[in-house]
């Protein structure tokens, strides 16, 4: 367990890194970590996961510049969500498939949060991933994952294009569409019916009392997303619009007050869906517990 929790600490701080860089298009590897205010590269003792930042009081030792409770929030989350899996499925080879779910999971919902986008430099990675650790589990496993990426994805391509064509509105991005793909990879389609209802659900609620308290559903976006990535719906351009007058609105395309980033919301049904699946299907009653959970 001791081993479960460190090792979710050191992965969580690394996450940290991800989520800063892949959307500035930075290397992930090369510099070392640094100050994001000062650009001091950091020593081996000041990256110590939660230790350090409670050490030094929350600030950067070289510029005192206030170091964010985001980064101890991530550390210990991951070594949370490490320590679930390995409850969860035991030292089996499931549990490796449902690590390496987190840590995809973990980066994508916080940079679509902040950001509104979800890199496919993440999602489509983690397809392959989703699809490549389910060889040792079976060929059974193989198919289910590899039927549920493809349902992940035209499932929402589906949606999208009722959006588009019957509402004239787009509901939903191309990104959501391959962190769907992802899930179902990792889950199996059988994972995919529950994890949109929670998602959509869970989404819905806190989306409605945050536009009641704050004005808006979801946060204020720091970046302007790529219009590729992007996950709220906008109206879609006038029929008979020429090409340069579409990729001008996408370009100039902000969140209004009554969007929300779909991305954490999967990867929070998604997780539910992992980790409480045996619960849910012993509380749910027939058959809403198999449609949900997917176990039988």
């Amino acid at each position: 367990m001791v081993l479960v929790v460190v090792m979710g600490l050191l992965f969580g701080s690394f996450l940290n890194v991800v989520i800063a860089r892949v959307p500035a298009g930075e290397s992930i590897v090369r510099p070392r970590s640094r100050c994001p205010h000062c650009g001091r590269q950091l020593t081996w003792y000041e990256n110590i996961p939660v230790l350090s930042w409670l050490v030094q009081r929350a600030r950067c030792r070289g510029c005192q510049a206030p170091i964010s409770w985001r980064y101890p929030l991530i550390e210990v989350l991951t070594a949370a969500l490490f320590f679930a899996c390995q409850r969860r499925f035991g030292w089996t080879p499931e549990l490796v498939l449902a690590l390496v779910f987190v840590l995809l999971l973990v980066p994508l919902a916080f940079i679509d949060l902040e950001h509104w986008i979800l890199p496919t430099e993440l999602t489509w990675p983690g397809i392959a991933a989703g699809v490549a650790l389910s060889v040792p589990l079976g060929m059974p496993r193989l198919i289910d994952a590899v039927l549920g990426a493809l349902a992940g994805f035209f499932v929402f391509w589906a949606l999208e294009w009722v959006g588009e064509k019957i509402f004239k509105k787009e509901a939903l991005g191309a990104g959501d569409k391959d962190l769907l793909a992802l899930i179902g990879a990792f889950l199996s389609w059988k994972a995919l019916l529950g994890v949109i209802f929670l998602s959509s659900l869970q989404g819905a609620v806190v989306g409605s009392v945050m536009l009641l308290l704050y004005g808006r559903a979801g946060p204020a976006p720091d970046a302007s997303p790529e219009p590729d990535a992007r996950t709220p719906a906008e109206p879609a351009p006038a029929d008979g619009a020429g090409e340069g007058t579409a990729e001008d609105e996408e370009d100039d395309w902000v969140p209004g007050p009554t969007n929300i980033p779909f991305g954490p919301w999967l990867s929070v049904a998604a997780l539910e869906v992992m980790l409480l699946g045996p619960w849910l299907r012993d509380v749910l009653p027939v058959p809403m517990d198999v449609l949900l959970t997917g176990l039988r």
